[in-house]
């Protein structure tokens, strides 16, 4: 089997998302979190619903790769700091270093600016240890979720 080929970081941008973006967003969304809805027996309806009512237009981008949408994210200023709420890649543009260069360009900025970049993530996603990679620790938990902080002053992102 051969290795993914990492994507050049010139080939990735984001665009605003609008309103005609939400079924992508939610079906990359519920293909994400398949495993974790049943892991943790999620009523998938419920979680639809829910995903249609916290989606915010005004704070999601669409990642694009060579004019193809390859994923998405959603975030937000809080205070003194960039809530990152969501952050999909489409499983067959994943491991190849998309998500990596979206963070690392999240925390870049958020530093520039003084802010910390947090987020919440499900205990089994294996993005984790990405995360943890980039420089973010673990502040809280819950039954599902560890919350995770990057401040702003712990140096460049890194991979």
């Amino acid at each position: 089997m051969t290795k993914p080929q990492r994507v050049a970081a010139g080939q990735i941008h984001l665009r605003a998302a609008d309103g005609g973006d939400l079924e992508y967003c939610a079906a990359l969304y519920l293909h994400g979190m398949d495993a974790a809805i049943q892991e943790l027996k999620l009523d998938r309806d419920l979680q639809r619903a829910k995903f249609h009512q916290q989606w915010a237009a005004d704070e999601a981008s669409i990642i694009i790769r060579e004019g193809v949408a390859v994923g998405w994210l959603q975030m937000r200023i809080e205070g003194n700091s960039v809530f990152l709420a969501q952050l999909f890649v489409e499983p067959a543009c994943q491991r190849r270093g998309i998500g990596t260069h979206i963070l690392k360009r999240i925390i870049d900025e958020a530093a520039g600016a003084g802010r910390d970049v947090t987020l919440g993530v499900v205990r089994t996603n294996p993005a984790l240890r990405l995360y943890e990679r980039l420089g973010f620790r673990i502040t809280h938990a819950d039954a599902r979720k560890f919350y995770m902080r990057r401040e702003a002053g712990t140096g460049p992102s890194s991979d």
